[in-house]
């Protein structure tokens, strides 16, 4: 069992987070945003940056090349069209994607945005850690989770809105 702190600082303590969202146990602000068969897009549930989306998959595996063919497709198409909307929806320019397999959850891929404020931070991907905590111990007033509150329900709407 894990403990994690969530972006409104409670503590829930889960054998694999990923599992829990997709089963229910655990609901990210919000709710999901699209899900298809195999995945499963929400909100990153530990720090609060708009358009932070978590891609994961439905069933509990740990590395991309356990995928099965209709996976893999189904996850590109996936991440295409999030990150579509992300641009379309709430003009995010730049994102950086982030997978690692030894995780304690199960295969997902963070989806993390870059905003103008980031930047004191640094430009590298040694940057997103502190920018990862800044956002959750600054940048969690309920004003900025209302904003992503509402990002989430535009990102979910444009994408259950289009097929492509």
């Amino acid at each position: 069992m894990k403990s994690i702190t969530l972006a409104d600082g409670r503590s829930i303590t889960v054998e694999c987070l990923s599992c829990a969202i997709v089963e229910g146990a655990v609901k990210p602000n919000g709710g999901t945003i699209y899900e298809t068969e195999h995945f499963h897009a929400h909100q990153d549930v530990a720090y609060p940056i708009t358009g932070l989306v978590i891609l994961a998959s439905k069933r509990h595996v740990k590395c991309l090349d356990e995928l099965t063919k209709e996976e893999q497709n189904d996850y590109i198409q996936m991440l295409y069209r999030i990150r579509k909307a992300q641009r379309e929806v709430l003009g995010i320019e730049q994102v950086y994607y982030f997978y690692n397999e030894d995780t304690t959850h199960h295969f997902h891929t963070w989806m993390v945005p870059r905003y103008d404020w980031m930047y004191e931070f640094g430009r590298s991907v040694e940057s997103v850690r502190p920018v990862l905590l800044h956002a959750r111990q600054k940048r969690n007033s309920k004003n900025e989770i209302e904003k992503i509150l509402g990002a989430i329900n535009e990102l979910r709407e444009f994408l259950n809105a289009t097929d492509e």
